[in-house]
């Protein structure tokens, strides 16, 4: 890709363009000034041949090449201001037969990795990048919303790889304030602060010959990213209060379930990081994205709750399966989890929109939608109602214990913690 432009400057992440069979498909920021086709602002499309974009005021041009059709050069003056994106043709052995000679289509292939399984081809795509980043040690960046598998990924790829006997060791970026935080992962010295009354050995420290999960690194405070990065580029931390560096040898998989380009954009998250961390980026569909997983899915789930063969038949009818496929699932793999589990305590194959789960004939209530906001914020409003309701029933469930709770949420029990703190709640 050539890019030149009679602009001073332009913006770090603009829109994102990838290539498709059938030409590029593109995807705008949400940031300012915005990106336009044919003077038209835009979030998403698939480019036509020849059609002209600008972003903010940088004229480009974009083009879908076919192998069969060769679209006009471009002369001088347009060749200095375009933007052109050529889409490789698909190599000779890649064509697709003659169509006497096309084969019937084979059901779609299960594929697995750690405990992770799928059929779908987004999912499966994230397999082998996962598996391609396992047989390395470079620096992995998962990808994804709340929900869809990130800490069992990441524990997947350790145990793919040949650091599997070593430790593992998990970070929650946005469970602890600063202060606290950099001790976590560096380590102190004793008398480092007040209440330091001994050494402690930080998690980098600890993880030495394996690897470190940094989850939420989208949470991490903007003081610390400079010594996060320093990690990253020569491998060694200083505990804090000491004023010598000492080498590690760990491999670094983090996670976050925002979008880091607009992060930086925002000017919220160093770029440099960004770039340390993204070496092997993997993004991780949306429950949503993958229906076709449900069926699988929901058997793994009902196999670990240890639900019995009757469960079983009950909960994986294609009528039920149906329903649970056609639902919005916010919360993905672990809101289905925690619904299947509320389906075995109850005894019954509960609809996915039912607003009482302890009086599942109680009618569905309509819920009230502002359209007058912005998606995105109504969007935020809507998991942060979901985040309340869902924490708060999870603590009446165990009787406000909440490791017992954390455990049966499968999320950790700090981030529990912080979600109590977030919403005003008590244990």
């Amino acid at each position: 890709m050539n890019l030149s432009s009679e602009e001073s400057a332009v913006p770090r992440f603009h829109c994102e363009m990838k290539p498709e069979q059938k030409g590029a498909r593109a995807r705008a920021q949400d940031e300012r000034p915005g990106t336009y086709v044919d003077g038209v602002r835009w979030r998403q499309s698939r480019a036509r041949v020849r059609s002209g974009s600008t972003g903010g005021y940088l004229p480009a041009r974009h083009e879908a090449r076919d192998e069969t059709v060769a679209p006009e050069p471009l002369n001088r003056d347009e060749a200095q201001r375009a933007l052109r994106m050529q889409v490789a043709p698909m190599p000779s052995e890649a064509l697709p037969a003659p169509a006497q000679e096309t084969l019937p289509m084979s059901p779609p292939e299960r594929a697995t990795f750690g405990e992770l399984v799928a059929t779908s081809a987004a999912a499966r795509a994230s397999f082998e990048r996962m598996a391609c980043a396992a047989a390395c040690n470079a620096t992995v960046l998962l990808e994804g919303e709340t929900g869809t598998g990130k800490s069992r990924a990441a524990l997947a790829i350790h145990r793919a790889g040949a650091r599997a006997n070593a430790p593992f060791l998990v970070v929650d970026c946005g469970a602890l304030p600063a202060n606290l935080l950099e001790s976590e992962l560096f380590g102190h010295e004793k008398g480092a602060f007040t209440g330091a009354i001994q050494r402690r050995v930080g998690a980098f420290e600890e993880a030495d010959g394996g690897t470190i999960f940094l989850d939420e690194i989208g949470e991490l405070p903007a003081e610390l990213q400079p010594k996060l990065l320093r990690v990253l580029e020569n491998r060694e931390i200083r505990r804090l209060g000491s004023n010598t560096y000492q080498a590690v040898n760990v491999r670094v998989i983090a996670a976050t379930h925002r979008d880091l380009r607009a992060e930086v954009q925002a000017g919220r998250f160093r770029a440099d990081l960004f770039f340390r961390l993204a070496v092997v980026g993997i993004p991780l569909p949306s429950l949503r994205e993958r229906t076709e997983d449900i069926p699988l899915i929901v058997e793994r789930i009902l196999a670990g709750l240890g639900a019995t063969s009757e469960q079983l038949a009950q909960l994986t009818t294609p009528d039920f399966l149906t329903r649970l496929q056609r639902a919005a699932w916010p919360g993905n793999v672990r809101e289905l989890r925690n619904h299947l589990e509320r389906c075995l305590v109850f005894q019954s194959a509960l609809s996915p929109s039912a607003p009482d789960a302890a009086n599942p004939m109680a009618p569905a209530v309509p819920r009230a939608v502002d359209a007058s906001v912005t998606y995105a914020e109504s969007r935020r409003r809507a998991l942060e109602t979901f985040e309340h309701d869902y924490v708060e029933a999870l603590l009446k469930l165990h009787g406000g214990k909440v490791s017992q709770a954390a455990a049966a949420a499968d999320m950790d029990r700090v981030y529990l913690y912080r979600l109590l703190r977030r919403h005003g709640l008590k244990s």
